[in-house]
């Protein structure tokens, strides 16, 4: 299962490609199966329908646990670093990890939680989630997770959509010097969720919270009356293992669905492979488990290959910009990977923050979320790598399950900017606009995957339709990523960027229609446009066009008032890095905004706008420019 060589990639590459079915019944036979599966893959794109392993049933959390207790039930898990580095670390051994997984799948037994049943989970970056995930896998309810920057109304629509029936949260979360009042915004966000029967709240911040006679339960009181065994249900590879909430290109985000068995097949494979993980080495995933980075790298992935994970409350510059490094030489990491957003903001406090902290444990560095950029990547190899350490710039998304292309670590030649090549089983193309596969090297076109892997999403909860018209009507017999590529003269990949209604903040994906939603519940908004442009730290800022007739010298507290409404209909990640007000939008005579010139505009790119005059009222163009110039 392990590639060694980049000979070996290149014969399991072709050995994937031509015999899928062996190449993945093979991956597969590593793990734990209660009844080993009758047919590997049945497929069709155009349905679209996708089923892996059909016939075998299985539970992941006996693979992320039970096997491990008789090989090495004394490991080391999880490392746990509060957000305050005066707070001592915590450690979680497998043994004492499955213990814990088993108490809590057992408290969700006891509150009526069944086989089937949506858990929303909202809760700060604790031991306790991952414990959460796993446990609600260990009984084959299906978790939602939601990230604890969302706002009560995205909560109250994620759990509508699912209709969720049990809450799992905390009173509270640290993030840097903030509080955040986890447990009020879940009892604001269930004014309007009829589905949800029980609320179980860890005590964290011990800040007053409210708690409901005959719904609410405190996680540590409901622990002392259940016992610390709980049998593994035993599920289908096709049952649904999570949903996970995305954006895309209307205003509803969509409930991305992925299932047991391919799943974590593909999640254990991509981590041994990617980073070429070695026995107990420590492995530093600084993303959020309310993104799929979390799902697939904190909790599955390197709980299938038996490893130790940090997880890391707070943020990287509290309470100084050198507190990734101290995590790293506190605790001996070897493979650290992060977002290029944390990487350029570290990358402004210069090198002092490094200067002085051992990191020659690292071996391995690791890029996600977005392409990082050269001078990033540079920044990294050097002063944190040492030169040493190779950089995995992985590209996948929350709909993949697990990473698609990527160098392997060590083994394949890295290329800065580049994705580089594709993972045994992924069969990229591009594609030009006619809907034709561009052929040979030094070409560029839209990224679409024309063969499915275990790892893909299976539907969109409750719409399989959407599933459809999303990611298979754009390009009939594909997966369409949504994202622009380029294939260099070496078949390198590099991903130039996303070509639908969708900005990458922060390697956050946030559609612009959503956003454009929240800014029209403003009483005195008429429309508005958002597009995304070039940010230096966040790679993709949010920048939004306006109108608003009232406008007077109030216009900044009018901005204001704008920003606070998108925080509150979805939260503070979603927040315009820019607002204009503008008289109109430039409009075809069908009624379609042309985002392409409004793009052009935010990056200040006016020479180049191409034909106007095709628009309802091409007059509005240097309207807009002169609001753009004057903000």
């Amino acid at each position: 299962m392990k590639i060694e060589s980049f000979q070996e990639y290149q014969s399991a590459y072709q050995k994937s490609v031509q015999d899928p079915a062996s190449f993945w019944s093979d991956v597969a036979d590593n793990f734990l199966w209660i009844n080993r599966w009758n047919k590997v893959l049945e497929w069709d794109f155009n349905g679209p329908d996708i089923k892996w392993f059909e016939g075998g049933t299985l539970n992941i959390t006996d693979n992320c646990l039970d096997r491990h207790l008789i090989t090495q039930p004394d490991d080391i898990a999880y490392i746990f670093e509060p957000n305050d580095p005066e707070k001592e670390h915590v450690t979680l051994t497998y043994k004492v990890l499955h213990e814990r997984v088993c108490r809590t799948a057992n408290i969700l037994k006891r509150n009526g939680v069944k086989k089937g049943d949506r858990v929303c989970i909202y809760m700060p970056m604790v031991p306790e989630l991952t414990i959460a995930l796993l446990a609600c896998a260990r009984i084959g309810a299906v978790h939602s997770v939601i990230f604890g920057g969302f706002s009560a109304r995205s909560i109250a629509d994620r759990i509508n959509d699912a209709l969720c029936k049990f809450v799992i949260t905390a009173d509270g979360g640290f993030r840097g010097d903030k509080q955040i009042p986890l447990k009020e915004v879940i009892d604001d966000a269930l004014m309007g969720c009829p589905t949800v029967e029980k609320v179980m709240v860890l005590t964290h911040t011990r800040i007053p919270v409210s708690m409901l006679k005959g719904r609410d339960v405190w996680w540590e009181d409901e622990a002392k009356l259940v016992d610390s065994y709980c049998p593994s249900e035993e599920m289908n590879a096709e049952d649904p293992l999570f949903i996970l909430y995305t954006s895309g290109s209307t205003g509803k985000p969509k409930g991305i669905v992925h299932t047991c068995g391919g799943y974590m097949v593909y999640a254990g494979y991509t981590f041994q492979n990617v980073f070429n993980y070695r026995k107990g080495e420590v492995f530093f995933c600084t993303a959020d488990i309310g993104w799929i980075t979390g799902h697939t790298y904190i909790t599955y992935g390197p709980l299938l290959q038996g490893a130790t994970t940090v997880i890391f409350e707070g943020v990287p510059t509290y309470p100084t910009p050198s507190r990734f490094w101290d995590i790293v030489e506190r605790h001996k990491v070897n493979i650290l990977y992060t977002a290029p957003t944390a990487i350029r903001s570290l990358m402004s406090f210069g090198t002092d923050p490094v200067k002085g902290k051992d990191l020659s444990s690292i071996r391995v560095l690791g890029s996600v979320g977005e392409p990082i950029n050269e001078e990033a990547w540079h920044w990294f190899d050097q002063n944190i790598g040492g030169g040493n350490a190779p950089i995995v710039d992985t590209w996948w998304q929350t709909e993949t399950g697990g990473i698609l292309i990527s160098p392997l670590a060590g083994i394949t030649p890295t290329k800065p900017g580049y994705a580089t090549l594709p993972l045994p089983g992924i069969q990229p193309v591009l594609m030009d606009e006619a809907g034709n596969e561009i052929e040979g090297n030094g070409v560029t076109g839209n990224l679409c995957i024309k063969f499915p892997w275990p790892g893909m999403l299976r539907t969109t909860y409750g719409d399989h339709e959407r599933f459809k018209s999303t990611y298979f009507s754009a390009y009939p017999g594909y997966y369409f990523t949504g994202d622009g590529c380029l294939r260099d003269e070496d078949g390198y990949y590099r991903i130039t960027g996303r070509v639908d209604d969708v900005i990458n903040v922060s390697g956050h994906r946030i559609g612009t229609a959503e956003v454009e939603n929240a800014i029209n519940l403003h009483a005195g908004v008429v429309e508005s446009a958002v597009v995304g442009y070039p940010h230096p730290v966040k790679g993709q800022g949010i920048y939004a066009y306006v109108i608003f007739p009232r406008i007077d010298k109030d216009a900044q507290l009018t901005r204001l008032d704008i920003l606070q409404t998108v925080s509150r209909y979805i939260g503070a990640i979603a927040k315009p890095d820019k607002i204009v007000f503008v008289p109109g939008l430039p409009k075809t005579r069908s009624g379609k905004i042309m985002r392409r010139i409004l793009r052009k505009i935010a990056e200040g790119d006016i020479s180049n706008l191409g034909d106007t005059s095709t628009l309802l009222d091409p007059t509005v163009v240097q309207e807009i420019i002169k609001a753009a110039e004057a903000k």
